[in-house]
């Protein structure tokens, strides 16, 4: 069994964050709720459950706050063996596509004409998008292999939602895409008059070309790209 893609340790120290994130990590597992959710983690590995991915809080090593441009949410991480890489949609390299990501590339190409990423390296890895300043944030950052969502409610959204606000409370602004119900619920945490929210269906093929707001034709992207143009510019 490979150990390197799951997650061996329940000591935050483990899991390096950009130092701009670190007061906020700190203060969180400091916290009863954050003290709860380490004893969780622990439990659970010491009870033999495989969990992704290997680190939680990749998505706050990979972008800083300060270089945060473009916020894309998702909600649990990947639940099967090599997929999760600790970024919201993203696989680790020669994963095969998830359906949700599948349709991402479609609409970036279908929007903005940009063709999808070389398979198998970097496949479905966005680390380039996290090191570019999209911060690819799940609100729950564990999952154990073949169970969806059997870490959700143990604490990692109240981290999560922290650094939603400390986003949207930087004077930088930034784009907010929320696709599908559980992101969109994350919208009361923004700032709107300051920054750019999108919100359309879920990527995923159950709901991407359904009403009222299909995924593919969105047009995010661009909308994105124009928006943060229009601000550099000083329009």
């Amino acid at each position: 069994m490979n150990r390197q893609d799951q997650l061996s340790s329940s000591d935050p120290a483990d899991w390096p964050v950009a130092p701009g994130w670190r007061p906020l990590v700190d203060e969180f597992f400091g916290s009863i709720v954050g003290r709860k959710l380490l004893s969780f983690l622990r439990e659970r590995l010491d009870a033999g459950a495989v969990i992704f991915p290997p680190q939680p809080l990749r998505a706050l090593e990979l972008t800083p706050p300060e270089d945060v441009r473009v916020v894309i949410l998702g909600q649990d991480p990947y639940h099967g063996r090599g997929q999760a890489e600790g970024l919201a949609f993203s696989v680790a390299p020669g994963v095969a596509l998830p359906p949700s990501l599948r349709n991402i590339f479609k609409e970036l190409q279908r929007d903005l004409g940009t063709p999808p990423p070389p398979f198998p390296n970097p496949g479905g890895s966005l680390v380039k998008w996290a090191a570019r300043g999209v911060l690819l944030l799940n609100t729950c950052l564990t999952v154990e292999e073949g169970q969806p969502a059997s870490h959700s409610g143990r604490g990692w959204e109240v981290l999560t939602d922290a650094v939603i606000r400390h986003v949207s409370g930087s004077e930088k602004p930034v784009v907010f895409m929320l696709w599908g119900a559980h992101a969109q619920s994350k919208r009361a945490l923004i700032d709107i008059e300051r920054h750019k929210v999108l919100m359309s269906n879920h990527p995923s093929p159950l709901s991407a070309l359904r009403p009222p707001v299909p995924f593919i034709g969105c047009g995010h992207f661009g909308e994105a790209r124009a928006w943060r143009d229009a601000r550099q510019t000083g329009d």
